[in-house]
């Protein structure tokens, strides 16, 4: 059935020439009543003024009533005639406006069909594109131009027989292509010589569409059709069987029959031509006139010719898909190389070798393919080709795969390899980009010191370094930054012997110009996009290469001095080239461009002495872009350290490991006791110059303590921070996460080092650059000062946290006990007897005060007998002994009588303050 609109052409139309509805025919308004009432005043108007003035010419004023009721009706009639002039005109107008608007909106539709399925003549002139791929173009054929069904529609005009003839028109589009299924098959009947034309059209169409690989010219040729022995189509081998007779093998029939001959069972459409502008297609049970089109004996001669020549320049001889190009095969024939190039032969084209120079030709190149066209065949092919023919004294290769880390697995073993990297290696792969650097720099150096200008100095004598890269957008994808590092290299390439074969799928939007313009030899395999061809070659012939498997390795070539570009067929090589090639006595291993990763392990010992006695050594710093890994540490003059990382990530090991190497340590325990005891210290006393202060868990530290305490904690930390430059000490402290009071201490540390992190969020958190999170990173690993760092360990045995406090037995005649009745209390109580050291209640003191005379005394009592007795209280405080127990720590402020916090001490470890004749609370162990 014939089609003549395209379903994946959008049906609605460009806002900017919407047409607005049409004006509904005008009715008349309803025809007024007669005015009764206006027509009866003047009647008795006349008839009281006779009454009263007797005069009979008063009688005349009642001949008005008629009179005002016939004009009324007059006028009535008058504005409705007038009312319908206006609506003819407006509608008028409307109409013209609307019909302005169809026939440009038709114009536009109809170059739309006719762009997406045009007939020979429009591929001819040069408006189609030959072999252009055409979503859609290559399952259709044009049959000729005729009526159509429009995708315009106009609102509105009820009513207006006009208006329905201008929707009516809107929604019919004359002279659009008028299309049937590729395959259906067109059986031509008419007078020989304009069904002769229009076969020759119709097959010529074909023909320009879909490019030999994909269409193939099959069966015996009926008379007079031997033109078409000169369609390259006629020498192909693969793709849809087309005849223009009757053929066993034919996907698609356009065959001439005659009036009387029945139809082939192959042709479902049948067009019967009477003349060209006078024809009817009968395809699935309707009939639809149109027009056709006629390709005359010469012009088709003609098309062929340039068809023959234009297949010869994209697929090689007649036309034909050549057979695929063995590696040995290509290489045979090739030239010695010359000192000094870098000549490969990378397959054939024309009958004879194609060679490309890096040096001559480049120094850089570009190589574009879609998947699947034979990239990554090129490449390897390309690297084989030089190590076949080249010394490891001459060439080098640093190999990039980023499209799945296998493309060259199998090269890995060639002599002339330093080293492949890949998607899969992470941030390994961008430290070996990043040394390139380093590699520009040492060439750099190299040719000063021999005075040279460049690396064909006979006196320079260091290989030439090609670094391949697969999927060069892909690689920039994952680390945009390194882009820069290209443009540096390929700026500066041709004079240090350096040299970028970039492999991509397109070009546009992934190679800057910048870097492109240094690529003067480019490669295009088969490409999608005439605009990338065109980016790459110069020219659509890329475009048009099939997307068959017989495609696959076709591309084109095209050097700086070449004026058009050159179709190859790329070679195959395969796991004995590779072989062949290893096995051939090229020369020493070449130098690797950068150094091995850290190490996932380092001791303190090995990184040898520090700078001076105020540094501390901290791991092995990686600087890739200066191919060198150097000690690196922190001076006590930088005030503070701060160390953030996930559980696991060696953030204890690094503590330990600088605080073995000072001089002086002062470690902050992790109990809340000890913590709070050492920075007591710290801000009671300060530390000597040279002290290194070290602090585990910092951002866990305060949740040990009591929320006053922890507050309290936090601003003392807060001053020795402050001050630890004007000290002239070293703060150390680490964090699993930065939050809360942990964030704001951190910032007081001007030093940080970013260890592995469960998550890139807490990596971020952390203050660590994106680009730089590893989740899988070993631990120690780090970033410190923008390098990655492997801190060292150290079997320096940490000092253990001693218990300095010992068990406390009251000494003085008379003891205040605040406790909670409780087990423990009277565990207590009992071991103080044990050394005569009685108990008493307050009230059996207050009973008999004389009590003490006999001996110590220890007067028990909770919180409330104590303040009940408030004069025994502020006694025993002011004068004597006051324990109270860690039991009682809501109500110490109340017994103490006393705003500042006593040392913090832990409840349920039989911890209290002691307050001797109004001293300062003591923290004190009871059992």
């Amino acid at each position: 059935m014939h089609q003549t609109l395209d379903p994946t052409e959008p049906r609605l139309l460009d806002d900017e020439s919407e047409i607005p509805p049409l004006p509904d025919a005008w009715e008349p308004p309803p025809r007024p009543p007669l005015p009764l009432v206006a027509s009866m005043v003047p009647i008795i108007g006349a008839v009281a003024l006779w009454l009263v003035t007797g005069s009979v010419l008063s009688l005349l004023l009642a001949a008005l009533g008629p009179l005002i009721a016939v004009a009324s009706i007059v006028d009535g009639r008058r504005a409705a005639s007038r009312e319908r002039t206006r609506a003819a005109k407006v509608a008028a107008a409307a109409r013209v406006r609307a019909s302005a608007v169809v026939d440009a909106r038709h114009e536009g539709e109809r170059r739309r069909r006719w762009s997406l399925h045009p007939d020979a003549a429009s591929f001819l002139v040069g408006d189609g594109g030959v072999w252009r791929s055409v979503p859609g173009r290559g399952d259709a054929l044009v049959v000729g131009a005729g009526d159509a069904a429009s995708g315009l529609r106009i609102a509105g005009g009820a009513g207006d027989p006009d208006a329905a003839t201008l929707r009516a028109r809107a929604a019919r589009l004359s002279g659009a292509p008028v299309v049937i299924p590729l395959r259906a098959g067109v059986a031509i009947r008419g007078g020989t010589a304009v069904a002769a034309a229009v076969q020759r059209a119709l097959v010529l169409q074909m023909c320009l569409s879909l490019p030999p690989g994909e269409l193939r010219l099959v069966g015996a040729l009926p008379a007079g059709c031997e033109w078409a022995e000169a369609l390259p189509h006629r020498a192909a081998t693969t793709g849809i069987a087309l005849a223009m007779g009757l053929a066993p093998s034919a996907d698609v029939v356009i065959a001439r029959v005659d009036a009387d001959a029945p139809t082939p069972p192959e042709c479902a459409a049948i067009l019967t031509v009477h003349s060209p502008a006078r024809a009817a297609l009968d395809s699935g049970g309707s009939v639809v006139p149109l027009a056709v089109e006629g390709i005359g004996l010469d012009q088709a001669i003609e098309a062929a010719a340039a068809l023959s020549a234009l297949a010869e320049r994209t697929f090689g001889a007649a036309g034909a898909l050549d057979e695929p190009v063995a590696f040995a095969e290509s290489i045979a024939g090739a030239p010695i190389a010359r000192p000094g190039s870098l000549v490969a032969a990378i397959g054939r084209g024309g009958g004879v070798a194609s060679l490309v120079d890096l040096v001559v030709d480049g120094p850089h190149a570009v190589v574009a393919g879609v998947t699947g066209s034979g990239k990554s065949e090129l490449l390897i092919t390309w690297v084989l080709a030089l190590a076949a023919t080249h010394s490891t004294h001459e060439v080098s290769f640093l190999l990039a795969d980023f499209k799945g880390g296998t493309a060259f697995d199998g090269l890995r073993g060639l002599p002339h390899v330093t080293g492949v990297i890949t998607d899969l290696d992470g941030s390994g792969a961008r430290r070996a980009i990043e040394s390139l650097r380093a590699e520009v720099r040492w060439r750099e150096s190299e040719l000063a010191r021999f005075g040279a200008r460049d690396i064909l100095d006979p006196r320079v004598a260091m290989p030439r370094l090609v670094i391949v890269v697969d999927e060069f957008a892909a690689l920039l994808g994952d680390h945009p930054e390194l882009h820069a590092v290209f443009g540096d290299v390929a700026a500066r390439g041709r004079a240090l012997g350096m040299h970028l074969v970039l492999g991509t799928q397109r070009i546009a939007g992934v190679v800057r110009d910048s870097l492109l313009a240094n690529c003067p030899l480019r490669v295009s395999l088969r490409v999608t996009d005439s605009a990338d061809s065109r980016a790459v070659i110069g020219t659509d012939d890329a475009a048009r290469l099939p997307g068959t498997v017989e495609g696959r390795g076709l591309a084109y070539v095209r050097r700086g001095s070449d004026a058009v570009p050159q179709r190859v067929r790329i070679a195959l090589s395969t796991a004995d080239d590779v072989v062949a090639v290893m096995s051939r006595d090229v020369g020493p291993a070449p130098r690797r461009p950068w150094l091995p990763d850290l190490p996932v392990r380092i001791a303190l010992h090995e990184l040898g002495p520090s700078a001076g006695p105020s540094e501390l050594l901290l791991g092995l710093a990686d600087e890739p872009d200066r191919q060198r890994q150097r000690s690196i540490g922190v001076h006590v003059s930088d005030r503070g350290l701060l160390v953030v990382g996930g559980a696991g990530a060696g953030r204890s090991t690094v503590l330990r490991t600088l605080g073995g190497q000072a001089r002086s340590v002062v470690r902050v325990p992790a109990s809340g006791e000890g913590a709070w005891d050492a920075v007591a210290a710290l801000v009671e006393e300060s530390p000597a110059p040279g002290t290194v202060v070290l602090i585990d868990d910092l951002d866990a530290l305060p949740s040990r303590l009591t929320p006053d305490h922890a507050q309290a904690l936090v601003e003392r930390l807060e001053r020795i921070l402050r001050g630890a430059g004007d000290a002239g000490i070293l703060i150390v402290a680490s964090a699993q996460r930065l939050s809360g009071p942990a964030a704001r201490l951190g910032e007081l540390l001007p030093k940080r080092l970013v260890l592995a992190t469960p998550s890139r969020a807490e990596h971020l958190a952390a203050g660590g650059d994106p680009l730089h999170y590893a989740p899988d990173a070993p631990p120690g690993r780090g970033r410190f000062g923008g390098l990655a760092v492997q801190t060292a360990w150290t079997d320096t045995p940490e000092r253990e946290e001693a218990d300095r406090d010992s068990v406390w037995v009251p000494s003085a005649p008379l003891t205040g006990l605040v406790t909670r009745r409780a087990s423990s209390a009277r565990a207590v109580l009992a071991a103080w007897a044990e050394r005569g050291i009685r108990s008493l209640t307050l009230a059996q003191y207050v009973d008999d005060p004389s009590v003490t005379a006999d001996g110590p005394v220890v007067l028990a009592g909770d919180p409330d007998e104590w303040q009940a007795n408030w004069r025994l209280l502020a006694s025993v405080r002011a004068d004597h002994d006051l324990v109270i127990d860690t039991s009682c720590a809501a109500e110490y402020r109340v017994l103490s009588a006393s705003r500042e916090l006593p040392p913090y001490a832990e409840h349920g470890r039989g911890r209290a303050w002691l307050l001797s004749a109004g001293g300062d609370a003591v923290r004190i162990v009871l059992s």
